[in-house]
């Protein structure tokens, strides 16, 4: 086991594809806009893979356009007012998740959440579902002056709970939190359960571990 595992004090993770299955709820937003306009639905396999990759991955799958489309920016409008309007009705925490954070809180080992996603979204999303209850930050993607895989949103997760960046780890399932992970000096950990992308497998992403399941977490963590 890496010895970035042995003196952890701090648990930070990513959200969608690492803590909860937003999938169907982007999948069903995105997907009105195709019904919307009188075109067959796809099937939420389609979705899920690029679950993580934000408006960009959806609606290219969706509509096979991207950012430089003329009509990009007000379609990317239209999509994001369509999640706000559905973004907890069939999202749930992957299983075991909530035993994990519960495991975190009872051993006194601060958590949270750092995750590309914007305020607009990230804060009424967490705000609303009691898994995050016992969450000690959130850093947004438009929190700082960057998103991942810059390190400055885990550089400011590790000042607002007070812990040395060498003292925490990070979790995610994407290429971009390992990356981020490594460049604020964190310990990564890649969550293959996760939405993983189109591109590199993470395998190759250069975490100090990998998991395939939530709860697999606590194996990596110092016993009491």
């Amino acid at each position: 086991m890496s010895p970035v595992f042995s003196t952890v004090r701090a648990v930070l993770f990513d959200l969608d594809g690492t803590l909860i299955d937003s999938a169907p709820d982007l999948g069903a937003a995105v997907d009105k806009m195709r019904t919307d306009r009188g075109l067959p639905p796809l099937p939420m396999e389609c979705y899920r893979p690029l679950a993580g990759a934000g408006a960009r991955g959806l609606l290219g799958q969706a509509f096979g356009i991207g950012p430089d489309h003329p009509e990009f920016t007000q379609l990317r409008e239209e999509f994001f007012n369509n999640y706000q309007a559905c973004m907890t009705a069939r999202t749930q925490p992957f299983e075991g998740v909530a035993q994990l954070l519960d495991h975190l809180h009872r051993k006194a080992l601060p958590w949270g959440v750092v995750t590309n996603k914007s305020t607009r979204f990230a804060q009424p999303l967490t705000q609303q579902m009691p898994l995050f209850a016992t969450m000690q930050t959130v850093v947004c993607g438009d929190t700082t002056a960057h998103s991942k895989p810059h390190p400055e949103p885990l550089l400011e997760a590790c000042r607002r709970l007070g812990v040395a960046p060498q003292h925490c780890i990070y979790v995610g399932d994407d290429a971009r939190d390992i990356e981020a992970g490594h460049a604020a000096g964190m310990g990564t950990v890649a969550a293959c359960y996760g939405y993983l992308g189109h591109e590199h497998p993470p395998q190759t992403w250069g975490a100090h571990a990998t998991i395939y399941s939530p709860l697999e977490l606590l194996k990596l963590l110092k016993k009491d």
